[in-house]
């Protein structure tokens, strides 16, 4: 093959399918073939804009190594990656000098910095790549690499003793595999949603506990329950996650993974008393998420996902936007 196909973006939702010459990857990055990728809300910030450069958006891409770069040591052809959001770190800037390689200042964002997976082919730093484990498919794989490891690293950077009280807000795209990943981890779960839709799929998520936030108070509902160590706010709606403080246990924290327009409004009081924190959490790094892979594969951990043929991009892009997607929209390349 001397050339591959590629779905750009040159503005607001102008896709255009186009053939690219498939070029040997650079000093230290490998070309991996992609065999599956998600469609991530965060794609928007490619395709919802003007722009002055044609960009390959997509950043839950699972796929094979099929080129490596100069100087590559610890890769090779035929291995299975997953590559997110974080297009691999530097090594050198102070973040990364220090251990922080997600704050690493010199990181490109995969499908808006940097091509991304909607396309037949991508080629990365091999500090982005994550291992795929067997036994995890590469559509179950994709959106691991991005709303899984938001979600997994959300709950693994605190210490939490086993059995803690953890709430999970929203029973979406991210809460649905952030609900899995709380009981695999061996702790009491609560899913928090509006509305009573979706406390039977909680349930089979692992929940053990469902409160309807639209029917009553989330936050004095968890104190009930003893006290959340831990509420993982998935929702894009600031609103909808500040009555969930006064339901944090003492040292309780919420951590913030949903990206919403309005902002959280905290009454000094419930930080105060109790010693309350409220944080965000962006992703993982390329080991973190192979970490969450590992997990994921040996506890059963797996996205709903609806599939179409990668060559159906607009028609995919659409249908996560639209809201109705149950949960993750992915492309097969292999469908």
């Amino acid at each position: 093959m001397t050339t591959y196909r590629a779905f750009e973006v040159t503005g607001p939702r102008q896709f255009t399918q186009v053939e690219r010459p498939l070029a040997e990857p650079g000093p230290g990055r490998v070309r991996v073939r992609v065999q599956a990728c998600g469609i991530c809300h965060t794609d928007a910030l490619a395709v919802e804009r003007e722009r002055t450069n044609a960009i390959v958006p997509g950043h839950e891409i699972a796929g094979v190594i099929d080129a490596v770069g100069d100087g590559v040591r610890a890769w090779h052809a035929g291995e299975r990656v997953g590559i997110g959001f974080l297009g691999g770190h530097c090594g050198e800037c102070d973040p990364c000098r220090r251990g922080d390689f997600v704050n690493c200042a010199d990181q490109p964002r995969i499908g808006v910095d940097a091509d991304g997976g909607y396309a037949e082919y991508v080629e990365v730093r091999t500090s982005g790549l994550a291992r795929i484990p067997d036994g995890l498919s590469a559509v179950d794989a994709a959106p691991l690499l991005c709303a899984g490891i938001t979600t997994y690293r959300a709950l693994v950077q605190p210490v939490l003793r086993p059995g803690s009280l953890v709430a999970v807000q929203g029973i979406g795209g991210l809460g649905h595999l952030g609900v899995q990943y709380a009981k695999a981890l061996g702790h009491r779960v609560v899913a928090i949603a509006r509305g009573t839709e979706k406390a039977g799929l909680a349930e089979k998520l692992g929940a053990d506990h469902y409160l309807d936030s639209s029917a009553t108070d989330p936050g004095a509902a968890l104190q009930k329950l003893g006290g959340a160590a831990v509420i993982v706010a998935t929702a894009a709606s600031g609103t909808s996650m500040s009555p969930l403080v006064p339901g944090l246990a003492p040292n309780g924290q919420l951590i913030v993974v949903g990206a919403a327009p309005d902002p959280i409004s905290v009454r000094t009081g419930d930080l105060i008393n109790g010693t309350r924190t409220v944080t965000g959490s962006l992703t993982g790094s390329a080991i973190e998420n192979e970490d969450s892979l590992s997990f994921a594969a040996a506890r059963a951990v797996r996205p709903m996902v609806e599939v179409l043929p990668w060559t159906r991009v607009p028609e995919a892009y659409e249908r996560m936007m639209s809201g109705k997607a149950r949960f993750r929209v992915v492309l097969d390349h292999g469908a």
